[in-house]
């Protein structure tokens, strides 16, 4: 989240897309029904109408993998009626800078495109640099044909509101009344979750949604932003902790084989962020991590840039028998990964699986799977039994970046552990097994810093993580204590200060004092980066500094104190660099152009400091440097921009073809969507062993349109045998008002509905959704395209789906 949860409430419009807030993240609705309550109104789109929907003032119905249609079609009507923020965009985005005359688009696809490997050339996507200074030229005008805003206005000239509702599926006057809405009511707010992410251009649907609040000056500001709302499995703290395939700690890129030297690595990601990967590797190595060795970066492994890192890339390799131990810490693959019939094939290849689970899972006892025989299985299965979220003490980060203290309630049942004095034991007892190895694989392990207390555990590594001065000793208080000559460590940078001047500011709970009146609540727990409570904060000023005529104050400068002073911790690069100089100039400072990126150019700052090397630079999406509307690998209609191009040009699916068959609209006419429900979590394992839940929500289901089932002559309760290209299974029906047919260019379009919440163990069992779903990936974030696939629905007989 750019904003944080409480920041809601000062919304004046929401728009919720890709998201069940209500009951798959139900305390965002405290927020938005304070909202309400001073006048908000709340948008939802979605193909289903939930709960979300129930208290929203205006619901469209929309196909699912169809929302960059919609939001192209809102982006189009926002700039043909000049409804942006023409001071905002001019001076916080990269719209005036002069883009490659040789970048172009056409038939689907972008220049530098290579049919054979699937994958662009980024070498037009760039901007024309001065030669001198080598900082992107910048035109006098929006008008000028060569700028970012040009080239945007031209790209989203396709999608106008006829275009969008005929691929969407929402009536073109809803989405002009929905643009008209979210326009005119500032500041607004985006919400979404994995609705919007789980396609093959998941990506880019977020990347619409950064363009529309860029546009309509809604980044930086209270209750506007982009907001992640994210899953209390602690998703936020994993992917700040390196958990997120291909990123470190403080999602610094992981080296890849090309990258050999620190040097190297720096040319890649620029001298502002190698500050803060010395710093974590001085946390990692300790003493051992020196400038004569280049920290220790030669101990971190290095990815082969043709290798996939993700779950996805782990099943292949499982399956080609190149993977042979799987640890599966807080995660069930067997209930929630697509293509479950692959996925168990997969595992049965392993000679190892080691599972630290509360229960005995899915996965835990994959071997039992019904239809499967123990006997051909020979992978050995280790349960370790971990402890619960009541039963280990540590940091929680939630969605809004706050970092909050959790005490241990109880201590764990018999021999189960929490899984940080599960990893202290098995990292000491390896390297108590590699210890005097000459191997080179076996450093990392000898050389690391690692000695952590049996008590206390949780806090010294949060000190760690924190930071400290190795000179003096003492723990840093903030980001900008941190040094790049290896005199200081974090283990994330992002965390530096959370345990500042010796106490662990997580474990705060001043929830009264709150100087802003807006929420923000500064001595509650703490947020990252450096307690920041609105990321860019910067771009709710003008040029001079003040907040915008009749914003919000939040930040600005202090021309008397000649410092950035306000009611959160300004985002500035430099709090005493004022709007006179270049870092007082940018508001989105984590870019290496500094502003916000409506076209995502590929550019890195050259450094004033160190010649040939970059200050920064910005991630580029593999698939376009603009969104653009591809049809979902399974879809029952053609793609109505660009035939050529059905589907994302830089997809390479499959990848095991005798595992992952691709299904037609011929032979399964209808197009299923899942998602949670409120009664149970996540793959189940706990909720499904509590016995009133299953009461609420005994069993698996489809929920079917009553058109549908008119046709199908289906009613509730009837046993359904749902398949799709790589399996089936019997479920009851639920024949409901809240899934409708589309019309899509004037094709009927039959949306179906699945939780995915079920499996075979626990209390209460059933056939798990996700053996229908497809794992065909988004080619930069590797997520899967659970929100769409085809599948085939048909009434069987009752004795027989009892069997």
């Amino acid at each position: 989240m750019t904003n944080h949860w409480i920041d809601l409430q000062n919304a004046k419009v929401f728009l919720i897309e890709g998201s069940n807030a209500a009951e798959n993240h139900a305390m965002t609705m405290k927020w938005i029904r304070k909202a309400k309550d001073r006048g908000a109104i709340v948008i939802h789109v979605d193909p289903r109408f939930n709960r979300t929907s129930s208290i929203a003032d205006l619901y469209a119905r929309i196909r699912p993998g169809a929302d960059m249609a919609f939001l192209g079609a809102v982006i189009h009507y926002i700039l043909e009626r000049r409804l942006y923020d023409k001071e905002y965009v001019e001076l916080h985005t990269n719209a005036l800078f002069v883009t490659n005359a040789d970048f172009g688009f056409a038939d689907g696809v972008f220049t530098g495109y290579d049919r054979e490997k699937h994958s662009y050339s980024t070498a037009t996507w760039t901007y024309q640099v001065n030669e001198k200074s080598g900082k992107p030229i910048k035109a006098a005008s929006l008008d000028d044909p060569r700028t970012v805003f040009a080239r945007m206005r031209s790209h989203y000239a396709r999608y106008t509101l006829k275009v969008g509702a005929a691929i969407s599926g929402i009536p073109a006057k809803t989405i002009q009344r929905i643009a008209e809405i979210f326009a005119r009511n500032r500041p607004g707010t985006i919400l979404y979750a994995l609705g919007m992410t789980q396609h093959t251009v998941g990506i880019q649907n977020i990347r619409s949604y950064a363009i529309l609040q860029l546009l309509l000056g809604n980044m930086g500001k209270p209750g506007g932003g982009v907001n992640a709302l994210r899953g209390e499995p602690n998703v936020q703290g994993a992917c700040d902790m390196s958990v997120l395939n291909g990123y470190m700690f403080g999602y610094l890129s992981a080296p890849s084989h090309d990258q050999p030297t620190l040097q190297s690595w720096t040319k890649a990601n620029g001298t502002f962020r190698r500050k803060f990967l010395v710093n974590g590797l001085k946390a990692w190595f300790g003493d051992n991590a020196t400038a004569e060795n280049e920290f220790g970066y030669g101990w971190l492994p290095k990815r082969s840039g043709s290798r996939d890192y993700s779950v996805y890339g782990m099943i292949d390799a499982a399956y080609a028998g190149t993977l042979k131990l799987m640890w599966i810490m807080g995660q069930n693959p067997l209930v929630t990964n697509p293509n479950l019939n692959y996925v168990h094939a997969a595992l049965s290849k392993l000679d190892t699986l080691v599972v630290s689970e509360l229960w005995d899972t899915e996965t835990a006892s994959f071997w039992q799977r019904p239809g499967a025989d123990p006997k051909s299985i020979s992978t050995e299965v280790l349960l370790l039994p971990a402890a619960y979220f009541m039963e280990k003490e540590g940091t929680i980060p939630g969605s809004g970046r706050l970092v909050q203290w959790r005490h241990a309630a109880v201590r764990p049942p018999g021999q189960a552990r929490p899984d940080l004095a599960v990893v202290d034991a098995v990292f000491r007892k390896v390297r108590d097994l590699v210890r005097g190895s000459p191997h080179p694989r076996d450093a990392p392990i000898l050389k690391a810093a690692w000695a952590y207390p049996a008590e206390g555990g949780a806090e010294a590594v949060l000190r760690e993580i924190s930071g400290r001065n190795l000179r003096t000793g003492e723990l840093v208080k903030k980001i900008p204590d941190l040094e790049a000559d290896g005199s200081t460590s974090s283990g994330s940078w992002i965390y530096a200060g959370v345990f500042g001047g010796g106490k662990n500011l997580s474990k705060r709970r001043d929830a009264k004092t709150d100087p802003s009146g807006l929420g923000m609540y500064p001595g509650f727990a703490w947020s990252w980066p450096g307690n920041m409570k609105i990321l860019y904060n910067r771009a709710s000023c003008d040029a001079s500094g003040k907040p915008w005529r009749g914003g919000t104050r939040i930040v600005w400068w202090d021309r008397a104190q000649k410092t950035w002073a306000g009611h959160d911790t300004p985002d500035v690069p430099v709090v005493t660099d004022g709007p006179d100089t270049p870092n007082g100039q940018k508001p989105f400072r984590m870019t290496g152009e500094g502003v916000g990126r409506l076209f995502a150019a590929a550019y890195k700052d050259p450094d004033a400091k160190e010649k040939d090397l970059p200050r920064d630079g910005s991630y580029v999406p593999k698939d376009g440097p603009l969104p653009e509307h591809y049809e979902p690998v399974e879809s029952p209609v053609a793609n109505a921009l660009h035939p050529r191009a059905q589907t994302n040009p830089a997809l390479k699916y499959p990848r095991v073809k005798e595992w992952q068959p691709t299904g037609t609209a011929r032979d399964f006419p209808y197009v299923l969507m899942t998602s949670s429900v409120a009664e149970h979590w996540c793959a189940g394992s706990t909720t499904r062993n509590v016995p009133w839940l299953n009461e609420l929500v005994p069993e698996p289901m489809v929920e079917l349109p009553e058109e549908l089932a008119r046709k199908l002559a289906i009613r509730s309760g009837d046993a359904v045998k749902v398949s799709s290209a790589r399996g089936e299974l019997v479920v009851k029906a639920l024949v409901t008002r809240r899934m409708q047919p589309l019309r899509i260019n004037g094709q009927e379009v039959f949306t179906v509905w699945m939780p995915y919440n079920w499996g075979y163990r626990g209390l209460s069992r059933g056939p798990s959704a996700n053996v229908l779903t497809i794992d065909a990936l988004d080619p930069g974030a590797g997520t899967q395209e659970t929100k769409a696939c085809l599948v085939d629905v048909k009434k069987v007989d009752a004795h027989l789906a009892a069997r």
